[in-house]
């Protein structure tokens, strides 16, 4: 199965594709508003966006102590869904599954 990235802010541009697994990494990346998205829909802050590129890698704060936390590697796609994020001034999109 594929997910498609849709850029909520650009209706007209082509969805990025990602693997299966991705509907699952998505909740490493998004950010946290005052007011809940709709379901499927998620916020990604541009400044995290570009700190993940800047560093290659996102920091994951451990549930049983927010004071250890670890360093993760991106992955090529996700490397390369930040790139597609970043290029075209994206923050809030929504996932679907082809």
């Amino acid at each position: 199965m594929t997910v498609l990235v849709h850029a909520l802010e650009k209706p007209g541009l082509a969805p990025f594709a990602m693997p299966d697994r991705f509907r699952t990494e998505i909740a490493y990346f998004i950010s946290v508003d005052d007011k809940a998205p709709p379901p499927g829909e998620y916020h990604v802050r541009a400044v995290d966006v570009a700190s993940w590129l800047d560093e290659g890698v996102f920091r994951l704060v451990s549930p049983l102590d927010s004071a250890s936390q670890a360093e993760i590697e991106l992955t090529e796609e996700q490397e390369s869904w930040l790139e597609w994020m970043q290029a075209n001034q994206i923050e809030r999109i929504r996932i679907s599954v082809d």
